[in-house]
């Protein structure tokens, strides 16, 4: 199996994998089931834009590196894509845990 046909591959058992709704259990006495989805919604958006600022943050750092000539650190950048990963991820690996 070539890369390319094995990233199609887990592209599709991704895109297939059920996403849950965080809204659909019932909410504690008191809490408003919509305030905690709004509010679990606006970290989401927070952590994909703090993913987006280290990428882009760690590109420069590259980018300022290879004119220097220094030595690039492209570990860092790895950790960045680890982040993302586990970041767009995590409702789907918090079901799988539960």
């Amino acid at each position: 199996m070539t890369l390319i046909e094995y990233l199609d591959h887990f592209q599709s058992v991704v895109a297939a994998a059920p996403v849950p709704d965080p809204g659909s259990g019932e909410a504690p006495p008191g809490v408003i089931g919509d305030k905690v989805l709004t509010i679990l919604k606006w970290i989401a958006n927070l952590a994909i834009a703090a993913c987006v600022g280290g990428v882009l943050y760690t590109a420069g750092k590259m980018a300022l590196a290879h004119r220097r000539g220094d030595d690039t650190n492209v570990s860092q950048l790895g950790w960045v894509f680890a982040a993302c990963l586990l970041i767009g991820s995590a409702s789907a690996v918090v079901s799988a845990l539960i």
